[in-house]
């Protein structure tokens, strides 16, 4: 019974919110703006964090489990039973040698091994110089074991480790060169001259990969060059490590795991991972990262909040005779309250569901004009608008009861 008399109170409460809204549109829209760019940086925010999980994730399981990786710094900490991810190991400078490299290289537990190891992040040629690239050297199997294509000319292979051959990304083809097909052409990098010898198919990666690099922004060269451009000073980010066929993944781990620690004295400063360990450090750096970007994108949503509490008080100064006049013809000081509540709920669930319909447009545009495909799933966009009304009753609650107390002589008099 209680329902059927409620129902009718909200839809007049609504109406009457609306009509009082739509006397002042424009103090409306920007009140609401701060919800909408609250709600859309959040959902978008998440989105894109999903998206890229879901895409690196699915390059690991490209890899294949007889994939082995070897990255610098103790990544993995016990605590019970339980390993902890250790965020300060990929802050520290690389652990990784080439002594380590040839190490593996000799181990008869492995069928190849694929170091990465960062150079540079600038180069030039045809008189456009690109700082923004990633230049590494690698060995003559990284294609294979990271499955690029090369579109264009070829891989450079173990008789050219000390040439000065690149394969050079798709990107960097276009933006260098101006055409896809720079074979032959010379590239400038760190004063020495190089030549394009094959060109990556443009891929998906984007810049958060399996190589930790955009493989479109890439160029790479044989080890034994990257080292002569660093006189020495490896710069190691990871070690794949492509194991016989038949191995035993857990055991192979372990004695790879005593084979790079001899190299270090035993003192553990590196990690050995697995394809699942992988991904799910992958998943928990990703995942850090995506909440912490969305607390400071939730910021906006707090400010916008605050915003539609202001406007709120401001509104319930300036209809002071409207209250007393309500009051005085029988209104309750419960329904005054739920009144300015409703008002305050249209507010932040309309400007919620904008915010999600501008988050699908914000995801639409990436998917258009990016190589990121952001994932937006039904429970975020749920999510969204239950903060909404969340936000609509913390904000509105104040206003509301200080609309509900104001004494309706003193109000009619508009004091």
């Amino acid at each position: 019974m209680r329902l059927q008399t409620e129902a009718p109170v909200f839809s007049g409460n609504y109406h009457t919110a609306v009509k009082n809204l739509r006397l002042s549109k424009w103090r409306t829209i920007f009140t609401m703006m701060g919800i909408i760019i609250g709600i859309a940086s959040v959902v978008t925010v998440v989105s894109i964090g999903e998206g890229l999980k879901h895409q690196i994730v699915g390059q690991i399981n490209q890899l294949g489990s007889d994939v082995i990786t070897i990255r610098p710094g103790k990544l993995l900490t016990k605590n019970g039973t339980n390993n902890n991810l250790n965020l300060y190991a990929f802050l520290a400078p690389s652990t990784l040698s080439s002594r380590d490299v040839e190490s593996l290289q000799h181990s008869n537990l492995v069928n190849t091994v694929t170091p990465i190891e960062f150079i540079t992040n600038s180069a030039s040629g045809n008189n456009t110089e690109l700082n923004d690239l990633f230049v590494a050297g690698t060995t003559s199997n990284f294609a294979d074991t990271l499955h690029q294509k090369v579109e264009f000319g070829e891989f450079f292979t173990d008789d050219d480790e000390t040439s000065n051959s690149v394969v050079i990304g798709s990107d960097v083809a276009t933006r260098m060169f101006g055409i896809l097909n720079p074979v032959g052409e010379t590239i400038h990098i760190m004063g020495q001259d190089f030549t394009v010898h094959g060109v990556l198919a443009p891929n998906p990666g984007g810049l958060l990969s399996v190589a930790q690099a955009d493989y479109n922004s890439s160029i790479l060269l044989p080890t034994k060059v990257a080292e002569s451009l660093t006189e020495g000073h490896t710069n190691i980010l990871q070690i794949l490590v492509q194991l016989k066929k038949n191995s035993k993944v857990d055991q192979s781990v372990a004695k790879i795991n005593a084979v790079v620690a001899k190299n270090h004295g035993g003192s553990g400063d590196f990690t050995v991972l697995k394809q699942d360990q992988l991904v799910g450090v992958t998943s928990q750096v990703l995942n850090t990262i995506t909440s912490f970007v969305t607390a400071i994108a939730a910021i906006s949503l707090l400010v916008g909040g605050i915003g539609i509490m202001n406007i709120m008080l401001v509104s319930v100064s300036e209809r002071t005779r409207e209250i007393g006049i309500r009051k005085a013809i029988g209104a309750t000081n419960r329904q005054i309250r739920q009144q300015f509540l409703t008002e305050g709920l249209v507010l932040t669930i309309g400007g919620g569901i904008i915010g999600v319909l501008v988050s699908l447009m914000i995801n639409g545009l990436l998917r258009l004009y990016t190589d990121w495909d952001p994932i937006i799933s039904l429970p975020v966009m749920l999510i969204a608008v239950a903060v909404s009304v969340g936000a609509g009753i913390v904000f509105s609650l104040i206003p509301a009861i200080k609309a509900s107390r104001k004494d309706p002589i003193a109000a009619l008099r508009g004091e």
